[in-house]
């Protein structure tokens, strides 16, 4: 198994209007839509979702695992880019 170092990342950026709760490297993220739970990782195919009240669970080199809140918003992936949208 790879180590931190060597191990495939995607960037992920967690946000809101008027707050930015993540925006770094991570090597998954976990949450929930209408159909259940599900984790996005580096290569993952192009997705876009809305996520349910849940809690979005991080993983990544820098901060360990991070859990965040939400009370729903918008996951777009994209080429190793993931961005979710809060409150919208």
């Amino acid at each position: 198994m790879a180590d931190a170092a060597t191990a495939p990342q995607m960037h992920l950026k967690i946000y809101s209007p008027f707050r930015t709760y993540f925006d770094d490297q991570a090597f998954s993220v976990s949450a929930v839509n209408e159909t259940g739970p599900f984790d996005i990782l580096p290569h993952h195919h192009n997705f876009i979702t809305l996520l349910k009240s849940c809690e979005l669970e991080v993983h990544s080199a820098v901060r360990g695992q991070i859990k965040i809140r939400i009370s729903g918003g918008l996951m777009h992936v994209k080429s190793d880019e993931v961005t979710v949208f809060l409150n919208v």
